[in-house]
């Protein structure tokens, strides 16, 4: 059993069943979060707002918790929005629940601590690669984490995600198909 599956075993009992309509705001930018969600049904991104730009980055898909869990730890203001992308069913987890689950088990404490490391080390990949890779790159590598991302998410949203307009997107799309 993985570390999410460990996690989601453990605190399913705490958490609230909720459906939500594509482009629902889950977190604010500023807000602190109060909750974690599961989810298991639809898709969500996470993005800021960059003087009036929307810069996409990341997407969640089933099966992924989404929070912004600086934020959920810390009670400090979020760095960044949360909102669905399509028609949604999401558990949401209470922070105090939480955290009153892990205070109680060693197992999911660990479970939780392996979870945000690889959720670390996949942050420390996104912006390395921001950093060193071209566009084309930065597609292809999309999509071959994640070929399915372009059935279910607005090009716009991707475009944003790597770094490029609509525009560019576009093109790379095309030249990769001839």
């Amino acid at each position: 059993m993985n570390e999410i599956e460990l996690i989601w075993k453990t605190i399913k009992p705490l958490a609230e069943k909720k459906e939500y309509p594509k482009k629902s705001w889950l977190l604010n930018e500023g807000d602190v979060s109060k909750h974690l969600l599961f989810i298991e049904r639809g898709c969500i991104r996470s993005w800021f707002n960059d003087d009036g730009n929307d810069i996409t980055f990341q997407f969640f898909f089933e099966g992924s918790f989404v929070s912004s869990f600086e934020s959920l730890r810390q009670c400090k203001p979020s760095l960044f929005n949360i909102e669905t992308i399509e028609p949604s069913i999401l558990h949401v987890i209470h922070r105090d629940d939480l955290f009153t689950a892990t205070k109680k088990s060693d197992v999911l404490k660990e479970a939780i601590h392996e979870f945000l490391c690889r959720r670390l080390y996949h942050y420390q990949k996104l912006f390395l690669s921001r950093i060193k890779n071209s566009p084309q790159h930065r597609y292809e590598e999309l999509i071959r984490e994640n070929p399915e991302i372009f059935k279910r998410v607005p090009h716009h949203y991707i475009a944003s995600y790597l770094g490029i307009t609509p525009v560019s997107l576009s093109r790379i799309r095309n030249k990769n198909k001839n």
